[in-house]
């Protein structure tokens, strides 16, 4: 039943409901009777919430997710520079770290002119429809890099990647330029660019700025995301070392 359960919660990626049981039934191709049963539980848990006849996740999923000792240390982290981040440029700011083949979001900072995007914190999104995601995979290695390229590519617009030869080309500039680019793949009208974030050599989660593709400006933009990337990055490094040397 844990299994089930499992996969009833997972069916609400990626924008988190709202469902009816039909559709949570469709979605995770269990019975109606197995959904209505399990997703009652759900609801007295706190997992899942209920709005009439939908479902949507529950508050206490994200309770529980912000107490995850590693993620709540990069947010923590990571808030100034995304704070340094929004001022430099005052337009939507992300913080996203790789799950599998998603890329989930622990922070996103806008200003009053919110963009219509499908990102949201404790959300995820397909790794290749995403700038944050591209700079992520960009720097995961070979092996995950050709997980991804073997399988079908998610299409969430019409303008998302789904033919490998170009992702791959795409993901090479990345390494060579430190910065991922993506225009109108997960939302229309919307173009992002984000740079990783490095820890012992690793990339550890990505920073990413989202703007109205009329005013995207990669050359104004670039520098404010390289910089704060870079800034976090030595601090989780300098961080790494001290917690070293007190061991």
């Amino acid at each position: 039943m844990l299994d089930k359960a499992t996969v009833i919660i997972e069916s609400f990626k990626p924008s988190g409901g709202l469902y009816r049981l039909s559709e949570l039934s469709e979605r995770t191709g269990l019975p109606k009777p197995t959904v209505h049963r399990l997703s009652a539980d759900l609801v007295r848990l706190g997992w899942l919430e209920r709005v009439g006849p939908r479902y949507r996740l529950g508050a206490k999923l994200f309770e529980l997710g912000s107490l995850v000792p590693h993620r709540l240390d990069l947010r923590e982290a990571a808030l100034p520079f995304l704070q340094d981040l929004f001022e430099a440029t005052r337009e939507t700011v992300h913080l996203g770290v790789r799950d599998g083949m998603d890329v989930v979001y622990l922070e996103r900072i806008h200003g009053h002119e919110a963009l219509n995007l499908p990102s949201r914190i404790g959300g995820s999104l397909p790794l290749t429809c995403t700038s944050v995601g591209k700079a992520l995979l960009a720097f995961s290695g070979a092996e995950l890099t050709e997980e991804v390229l073997s399988g079908p590519l998610p299409r969430l617009t019409a303008h998302s990647i789904t033919d490998p030869t170009r992702l791959r080309r795409e993901l090479e500039k990345t390494r060579v330029s430190g910065l991922a680019y993506e225009e109108q793949e997960a939302a229309l009208g919307v173009s992002c660019i984000a740079a990783p974030v490095f820890a012992e050599g690793n990339s550890v989660a990505a920073l990413s700025v989202a703007v109205p593709r009329s005013r995207f400006s990669p050359a104004q933009l670039a520098p404010a995301v390289r910089t704060a990337a870079l800034g976090l990055s030595r601090v989780l490094r300098e961080g790494g070392r001290a917690s070293g040397m007190n061991e």
